[in-house]
């Protein structure tokens, strides 16, 4: 009986450290390109048009592995976890 409970509680905290550790890369280096895109625009101000689509088009691909993360946290939940959660409950009841 506490072999599903562990296995939810196990799904549940890989979950959220899927979607928290996911979060970090993008984060920095979005972060990262923005500043440094801003930096090349103060210096080259008729640039401006070029540097801006580049780094649009560099930050929605670095967002893409945090949407990656997030679709393996819901694949745990969704996939994994609520059948084990039911089992749990009949077995409780």
């Amino acid at each position: 009986m506490i072999g599903p409970a562990i296995a939810v509680a196990c799904i549940a905290l890989g979950a959220g450290l899927a979607v928290g550790i996911g979060a970090i890369g993008p984060a920095i280096g979005e972060g990262y390109v923005a500043g440094k895109a801003v930096e090349a625009m103060s210096r080259q101000p008729e640039a401006e048009g070029s540097l801006r689509t580049t780094m649009i088009l560099g930050q929605a691909i670095t967002e893409s592995t945090g949407i990656y993360s997030l679709a393996i946290a819901l694949i745990l939940i969704f996939w994994m976890g609520i059948p084990l959660v039911e089992k749990l409950l009949e077995l409780l009841s």
